[in-house]
């Protein structure tokens, strides 16, 4: 609910910022990306303290909070005047953001050991449906009601989502914390990022994220450039992300299966593997059928990796410590989001095949690393 609301109406900010009086094409350009860096930036920043305090309070009351925010933030979205003033709204969501990384961390808690990347997977399944669904919704509504109302349709999602966590989701149902978790006493920052393997994988989920978000500055420059016309652009880039996005629904899904016959270790190299060839394909070949293929195969490398690298950090994961340690590996995949966009436009400045060879070698530096320095854990079967 909630990233689906999220994406009914963020898509627009653009013609939101010609209708609050910016005309100027490179002025909307500037206030869009700032507005849309800001609050990743800053969720990026706070994900790790919101998830300790969720370790202290409870991560049902941080999600509340979270929620909250967001419902007042989107009404209020609806009622701004000037184009700083949505600015200053998507720096104070910045503050209230978070719900993401809890969300999983609730997950991995409410599930034993061994069906821990089920459970994550499933969460990340509707965190990737959701972009996939919201533009689209949010598209008839810009034009039934205008992107103003939109927001209000966005405030709603949100509190349908709150009404959700607050009826349903019980903070006692949770797994047994296993003794040697507890006996470990108060878990610090430093504590959670000594854990075996655990910098590793948030490198590994910052650069997955990088090049996942590293499409949407170039991919529909690059389908115009091998040869589609200008009106058909948009909807064959839109085709392209939906295939990505659905596959990468389809990659954390079938994560759990894979962790269970292989370790986590044959699992992340794989598909970050399959990522890159996925990546290489679609620099190499003009060809919309062949896009479309590669475009499944970055989706599934994309989210199977993942999954499997929130897998196999939350395994190291003491019970009291799973909103600290989701929150550090939310922070590097926001960073990646953030940074993205950024390096891929400066790369498309120079060649737009460059920014696919670039996510190709980063995918192949990935594979190998985690080939030959991740330590396996024991499989719980």
């Amino acid at each position: 609910m909630g990233f689906t609301g999220f994406t009914i109406s963020m898509p627009f900010l653009p013609l939101y910022f010609r209708d609050l009086g910016v005309t100027d094409v490179g002025d909307i350009s500037v206030w869009t990306g700032v507005s849309l860096a800001i609050t990743p930036a800053l969720t990026a920043l706070l994900a790790p303290v919101w998830g300790r305090l969720g370790d202290r309070f409870g991560r049902k009351i941080m999600v509340e909070r979270s929620l909250v925010g967001f419902v007042l933030i989107m009404a209020a979205m609806a009622a701004v005047r000037q184009a700083w003033h949505v600015l200053a709204l998507r720096a104070i969501l910045g503050l209230f953001a978070g719900y993401g990384s809890l969300a999983v961390a609730m997950a991995a808690e409410s599930a034993p050991r061994d069906r821990m990347p089920n459970a994550i997977g499933l969460v990340q399944t509707a965190q990737r449906l959701g972009p996939g669904v919201g533009p689209a919704v949010g598209g008839v509504l810009a034009g039934l009601v205008g992107i103003r109302r939109a927001f209000l349709v966005t405030a709603v999602f949100y509190a349908m989502a709150l009404v959700l966590v607050f009826i349903m989701y019980d903070d006692h149902a949770i797994h047994e914390t296993p003794p040697e978790d507890a006996e470990r006493g108060r878990v610090t920052f430093r504590n959670v990022l000594a854990f075996q393997n655990f910098i590793l994988m948030m490198v590994v989920i910052f650069a997955l994220q990088f090049v996942d978000r590293s499409f949407g500055p170039v991919l529909p420059l690059y389908i115009e450039q091998v040869g589609v016309s200008h009106a058909r652009v948009a909807i064959v880039a839109g085709i392209l992300f939906s295939i990505m996005a659905c596959t990468g629904a389809l990659g954390h899904h079938i994560c759990g299966r894979l962790l269970q016959r292989f370790p986590a270790r044959v699992v992340i190299a794989g598909a970050a593997a399959a990522a890159g060839v996925g990546c290489a394909l679609v620099g190499a070949t003009g060809m919309l059928w062949m896009m479309g293929v590669a475009a499944a195969i970055l989706g599934v490398g994309i989210g199977a990796a993942m999954t499997a690298a929130f897998s196999a950090a939350g395994r190291v994961i003491p019970a009291g410590a799973h909103g600290a340690g989701f929150g550090l590996l939310t922070s590097a995949s926001l960073v990646g989001m953030a940074a993205s966009p950024f390096v891929a436009g400066f790369l498309g400045g120079t060649s737009l095949r460059t920014v696919f060879f670039v996510n190709v070698a980063l995918m192949a530096i990935v594979a190998l690393a985690v080939r030959h320095k991740m330590i396996d854990a024991p499989r719980v079967r």
